[in-house]
């Protein structure tokens, strides 16, 4: 059973919305799948609301021989640029020592 990290097609004509799921390579393109990583929205404005997906979920499924297609890899990898760690934690300024 080979398995890939994919993106299963919804929404209407003109307007797509992504999954991004674990499926089997020979499952249709929006059929079965193991299980949903998360959401890739390519026409929202804003974006931090673009993607949403789990991490550790992509690294535990690549870990046990999950490949994902090329589109994925580019979404994980402006996924992990964006990590909130960076958002949730902004830089501290050290505070400036005067000469006297």
């Amino acid at each position: 059973m080979a398995l890939k990290i994919r993106l299963q097609r919804h929404g209407n004509r003109h307007h797509p919305f992504y999954r991004v799921v674990v499926a089997e390579n020979t499952a249709r393109r929006d059929g079965r799948y193991v299980e949903l990583l998360g959401t890739y929205d390519p026409q929202n404005k804003s974006p931090e609301q673009q993607w949403k997906l789990d991490l550790e979920r992509v690294d535990y499924w690549q870990g046990n021989g999950a490949k994902p297609t090329d589109t994925v890899r580019s979404l994980i990898r402006r996924a992990r640029r964006a990590t909130p760690e960076e958002v949730a934690a902004p830089a501290v300024e050290e505070p400036v020592k005067e000469e006297s």
